[in-house]
């Protein structure tokens, strides 16, 4: 079995927003997988805590981190014009639930430099990267003080630029996968990855050497064999882990990924500004146009996202979910994860 840098192929995806908690890494760890943190939309005082209870259960885990595009936070006037006209666009969902659109913030509150020090001072086992390249100099940085990294793509082309950085290993994520694309180039971060998952892994393969991960409708133990089988040394799970009971996701999230009425999944950048997979819902539909612009939109939506929560409604919610999401379980992350593990 084709596992030995992780000495495990099944791999949790960090599920930032409060999914990924450190009961989630336990159980992944308890059942014989890798677990990630996720260390997006977090401080990094918050960051350094949630390492601490990690550390604390004894159990091994990754921490992902969102790198910053530096041009989303300094729009020009068209683009500052768009994101204004959405702005006022979300007045109507907004005072569906007595709250306001917040004023268009364009700061990064990911504080990227603090958590980068952060994991390079006191490390980690594994550092992950999504949203781009975090540069050489991060990298080796991480790797002097004995982390792996790993570097999140989407075609051969970011795999081949993310390897000119020295990464230890690359996510390989298709199109089919939940939640926020990772792509970085922009002839990648709008056009679906052709085939499957398993297809976009041997493509890469023999573009580059390093060990790869595969990541995209990953649902059950047949899926993982397959992307074993094309090489990957191991598979990034998200969808399947979601219902599960240790995982953070809002109970309204969780129950639609169990209900019938919701039909398909598609692209939206009508949340957060950067395109992702979701259950197509009344918001997804009614913001078709929604412009790219991530944080910003991302904090333009959050009061109507946290106030959907609290009603229950489904339909003005961030329903990540891959295109196996049918799949995704109920009870224990363990026994999900042994679930894969032995039918491999």
């Amino acid at each position: 079995m084709p596992d030995s840098l992780f000495g495990t192929p099944f791999i949790a995806a960090p599920m930032a927003g409060g999914t990924s908690t450190p009961s989630l890494v336990q159980a992944v760890h308890e059942a014989g997988g890798l677990g990630f943190l996720a260390a997006g939309y977090k401080s990094p005082e918050a960051m350094t805590a949630e390492i601490s209870v990690a550390r604390a259960l004894g159990i091994r885990f990754g921490m992902n981190v969102f790198v910053p595009d530096r041009d989303a936070l300094s729009p020009g006037p068209e683009a500052l014009s768009r994101l204004e006209g959405y702005r006022a666009e979300l007045e109507p969902e907004a005072a569906r639930y007595g709250v306001a659109v917040p004023p268009l913030r364009l700061d990064d509150d990911d504080a990227w430099q603090q958590k980068i020090d952060a994991l390079v001072n006191d490390p980690v086992e594994v550092v992950s990267f999504a949203f781009g390249l975090p540069g050489p100099t991060v990298v080796k940085s991480l790797q002097k003080a004995g982390t792996l990294v790993i570097t999140s793509v989407t075609s051969v082309q970011e795999a081949l630029a993310a390897a000119e950085e020295g990464p230890d290993a690359l996510v390989v994520q298709h199109d089919s996968a939940g939640a926020h694309s990772t792509a970085f180039l922009a002839d990648t971060s709008v056009n679906p990855a052709a085939g499957t998952t398993a297809e976009l892994v041997t493509q890469v393969r023999s573009a580059v050497g390093l060990p790869l991960i595969a990541a995209g409708a990953v649902m059950d133990s047949g899926a993982l064999r397959g992307v074993l089988a094309a090489g990957a040394v191991a598979a990034q799970i998200g969808t399947a882990l979601v219902r599960t009971e240790e995982s953070g996701a809002r109970q309204t999230h969780k129950d639609a990924l169990g209900d019938p009425a919701f039909t398909r999944t598609a692209i939206t950048r009508a949340f957060t500004g950067r395109s992702a997979r979701s259950l197509v819902n009344d918001f997804v539909q009614d913001h078709q146009d929604a412009p790219e612009g991530y944080p910003a939109i991302h904090h333009l939506t959050a009061p109507i996202r946290a106030a959907a929560s609290a009603a229950g409604d489904p339909h003005r919610l961030n329903l990540w979910a891959g295109t196996g999401w049918r799949q995704a379980r109920t009870g224990s992350a363990r026994d999900v994860v042994r679930e894969f593990l032995n039918g491999l």
